[in-house]
């Protein structure tokens, strides 16, 4: 070997022994590295639900933890400085594809890098936001699932309506920081929607819970007033906050999650969440086995769901009209006049909680 190929061998040595365990680990075993940044605390049972459908999904597929890939998980919550360490965190891992959760997990990753795959499951409005070109041609490296679009705003006024006809203005909740298009998402809709039910339309932005206080207290002082909590990452962590103002101020309210009315709010319509991330799932192992992001279409949900609690409603019986505490029956499901809320695809459901 010529002194030249001696040291070029040398330095590739050199090179080779530079490199992380972890990176010289995974190269020998063919084990892919999977970033995660979740919108929820770890104790939160939907959040934990959602992880594990992600999971399934990816065994299902031929991707088995500590056999031929490793998750980095991260639980931001509604923690906006929190989730955006994270995010820098994760990207500093280098890792083969990342799964974020929402718009608001999706915001601080798709400023870390451009270069690194990036799967999404609930940024409602990715094209407005600007992390995707367009839904069939994303283009970038950012692809994904929506699940709401400003049109729901309308299925929750109906629902509203129809379950406290009395009210006449209703209050949205949102926080711009952690919502799409900056917490304006719903609101040309809603002003359309609560003029067809001839309801007043009020926005609020929030930006703590002293702010969500203020704002439902003072839309208690008002009779006949009714609370859209609108689904973000920022609500759903103050979502105990939220329900037991509604109960105290007595406000007939309607969520976009399930996790709401499971927690002891009075009803929820919106997408399957967990079904949405299994879906997830299945854009994750494309890219993993080569498939750009910028090829994949983002998709919209293709199951929604409407939950009431029946403890709830029956507390509530002197706000509510006779038929909402007592709709027919199907087994473990109550069967709700759809008439204004049902999905595009008629595949919405009518849950119980007990």
């Amino acid at each position: 070997m010529s002194d030249m190929r001696r040291r070029q061998f040398i330095m590739l040595l050199g090179s080779a022994a530079a490199w992380p365990l972890s990176a010289r680990a995974q190269q020998r075993d063919g084990v892919r590295r999977i970033a995660v940044l979740m919108d929820t605390e770890e104790t939160n049972t939907d959040g934990q639900a959602r992880i594990a459908a992600f999971r399934q999904g990816l065994q299902q597929l031929g991707w088995t933890e500590d056999r031929n890939i490793r998750i980095d998980l991260r639980w931001g919550g509604g923690d906006v400085e929190r989730t955006r360490a994270y995010a820098a965190e994760l990207v500093g891992l280098k890792p083969d594809v990342i799964f974020a959760y929402a718009v608001a997990q999706l915001a601080p990753l798709s400023r870390e890098t451009h270069e690194i795959p990036i799967v999404f499951c609930g940024a409602s409005a990715p094209v407005a936001d600007g992390f995707v070109a367009s839904f069939a041609r994303p283009g970038g490296n950012i692809t994904g699932f929506t699940q709401y679009e400003p049109s729901m705003v309308g299925k929750w006024l109906g629902a509203l309506k129809e379950i406290a006809p009395a009210v006449a203005r209703v209050a949205i909740i949102v926080n711009p920081e952690t919502a799409p298009l900056h917490g304006t998402f719903y609101l040309r809709e809603f002003e359309t929607a609560a003029g067809t039910f001839h309801i007043a339309p009020l926005t609020r932005f929030v930006h703590s819970a002293a702010d969500i206080e203020a704002v439902v207290a003072a839309l208690g002082q008002a009779p006949n007033s009714g609370l859209i909590v609108a689904p973000e990452t920022f609500t759903t962590a103050n979502r105990a906050l939220l329900i037991a103002l509604a109960e105290r101020h007595r406000i007939p309210a309607i969520y976009g999650i399930r996790q709401f009315p499971a927690s002891g709010g009075l009803m929820s319509y919106g997408p399957d969440t967990v079904d949405t991330v299994r879906r997830a799932a299945s854009y994750v192992d494309r890219i993993l086995r080569g498939e750009k992001p910028a090829e994949l279409p983002v998709q919209a949900p293709t199951k929604f769901e409407f939950v009431i609690n029946l403890k709830t409603a029956k507390a509530a019986r002197p706000l509510l009209s006779s038929h909402a505490t007592g709709p027919r029956r199907q087994g473990d499901r109550i069967i709700w006049p759809m008439s204004e809320f049902d999905a595009v695809d008629g595949s919405s459901t009518g849950t119980r909680v007990p």
